[in-house]
């Protein structure tokens, strides 16, 4: 049965010298690139992929990771990004939850995953990429190896399944472990809605400031590509790199956390000076909420014209946008509803909030939001309203409908863009033998927006040092999900039935503060 081309093949054919991808001193034109990710997608079919496999990747930012997208694309699986970030347990894990048969990974990550290759017996095939031949282990595949001498035309999927060539990312859970994030395609027109509305263009040139292995870097990095623009890769976050490759580049556009932006902004003035930004048109802020005076150093020290803020999750999709214009008129909002997108905000007894200025719980329907969590049904139910979903953010919205988040009605909390929940940081601290109970949640943080904080009791006669419990946390949990800081109780505060009063706790940190999130 004919099929329409991948749109990278289609481009491949249109503008074959064009830049495709840039990391460092290599350079691959599009006709290069599109050969490139043939050969891996037929390495992957090689390797037992059909239309819905899912394949797991884990890598820091590179040419090859962009090589992976594009190839589990057109080999039909389902590919699942994960945080090169996780512990050895926290990786074991998502690789057995998301039922991948194939995993692909850096060899940074040997040591990450080595646990997982040993525990998990679905995964038929370890794959190292961006790999000398010594740095493979002896329990996995070498992916140049694999695709070497591999048609460089597309390849055919096997198969047919609804959820070919989509992805699946895993966001942290209240639980204890992440949730796959199940998701169908998205409507064609949700997308050049939103393309339109920030104005992205087939010339544009993409820095990776984020890592890819989150939604939001990686949905505005392909849709860049898939327009015919550049991709810059930045592997590690350097802010004065960062930077050099704008001015190197005449980078167009991003998407960043509040973090990176705040390294670059602090930097001394001479060294900002040092270097030509004025070719960004179109940075976008995400991942947790810019505080307004990152904003406006933003615009005193990298321009007043570039900046637009999203607001949006893995499961809802991008749902409002602020644009360059409002961002000093508008302090603390998030945005107008993004086309195609409903939002509405609920009070305690599911009753719609009409009326400006009333905070409530935000609610959103339609095209950009999720199916459910990967063999989690239940958790996607308890965060639905008939047709509307919620990621338990509070908010209000003003006369002229922009939306303000002011807090979340779950404990999550955001460090330097990054999602942490603190249920599975409790969990792992009360299995400490001097801790009997704690109550985990941000404190606010100048370089982070929000950092952990682990308040605790111990057990009569017990005791456990800031060191002891950071060794028995970083054993068991990623390191940024470890807490910070320590406060010791007596008596971790609840109800008559046992609910933690963590409010109780958390508010005095916040204290004079218009919002209870960070940035």
């Amino acid at each position: 049965m004919a099929t329409d081309p991948d749109p990278l093949t289609a481009l491949a054919q249109a503008q074959p010298r064009a830049v495709a991808v840039i990391e460092g001193d290599r350079q691959l034109d599009y006709a290069e690139f599109d050969a490139l990710t043939n050969r891996y997608a037929h390495a992957l079919v090689d390797l037992g992929v059909q239309a819905g496999t899912k394949v797991v990747w884990c890598g820091r930012n590179s040419l090859e990771v962009i090589a992976i997208i594009a190839a589990a694309r057109k080999a039909g699986a389902v590919a699942v990004p994960m945080n090169y970030r996780l512990s050895p347990e926290e990786a074991a894990y998502v690789v057995d939850n998301s039922d991948a048969t194939v995993v692909l990974f850096d060899p940074e990550q040997t040591d990450q995953l080595a646990r997982a290759a040993g525990e998990v017996e679905a995964v038929d095939h370890w794959v190292a990429f961006r790999a000398t031949a010594e740095q493979v282990p002896d329990w996995a595949a070498h992916l140049d190896a694999l695709s070497e001498g591999l048609p460089e035309t597309p390849v055919e999927p096997v198969g047919e399944d609804e959820v070919a060539g989509s992805a699946m990312f895993y966001t942290s859970g209240t639980t204890g472990y992440p949730k796959g994030v199940v998701r169908g395609a998205l409507d064609p027109e949700l997308v050049m809605g939103i393309v339109a509305e920030i104005g992205f263009q087939p010339g544009d040139v993409y820095l990776t400031t984020g890592p890819l292995y989150h939604s939001g870097p990686q949905s505005f990095m392909q849709i860049v590509q898939l327009m015919g623009g550049s991709v810059v890769v930045m592997r590690k976050f350097d802010p004065e790199r960062w930077l050099q490759l704008i001015d190197q580049h005449d980078v167009t556009t991003t998407f960043s956390a509040p973090t990176p932006i705040r390294r670059v902004v602090d930097l001394p003035d001479e060294v900002i000076a040092r270097y030509d930004t004025s070719s960004l048109q179109r940075v976008i802020a995400n991942a947790a909420p810019w505080p307004f005076e990152l904003k406006r150093k933003y615009v005193e020290k990298i321009g007043d014209d570039s900046l637009f803020e999203v607001y949006g999750s893995t499961e809802l999709g991008i749902d409002t946008i602020l644009r360059p214009e409002d961002q000093m008129r508008k302090p603390g909002s998030c945005g107008r509803p993004a086309p195609k997108v409903e939002m509405g905000l609920f009070d305690e007894d599911g009753n719609k909030i009409e009326e400006p200025g009333v905070a409530g719980d935000l609610y959103v329907r339609g095209e950009t939001v999720f199916n459910s969590y990967y063999k989690a049904e239940q958790k996607y139910e308890d965060s639905r309203m008939g047709e509307w979903l919620t990621v338990g953010d509070i908010a209000y919205r003003d006369e002229e409908d922009y939306y303000y988040i002011c807090d979340r009605r779950t404990d999550m909390i955001i460090s330097g863009g990054v999602n942490i929940y603190p249920a599975e940081i409790e969990a792992v601290l009360v299995a400490h033998p001097a801790v009997s109970d704690s109550a985990v949640f941000g404190i606010p943080s100048e370089e982070w927006g929000e950092q952990v904080h682990a308040t605790i009791s111990l057990y009569p006669g017990a005791d456990a040092t800031d060191e002891d419990l950071d060794a028995h946390c970083r054993e068991h949990l990623a390191d940024y999900k470890s807490p910070r800081s320590y406060e010791r109780i007596d008596e971790i505060p609840r109800n008559p039935s046992g609910k933690m009063l963590k409010r109780q706790l958390r508010d005095p940190y916040w204290e004079g503060r218009a919002t209870k999130v960070g940035g």
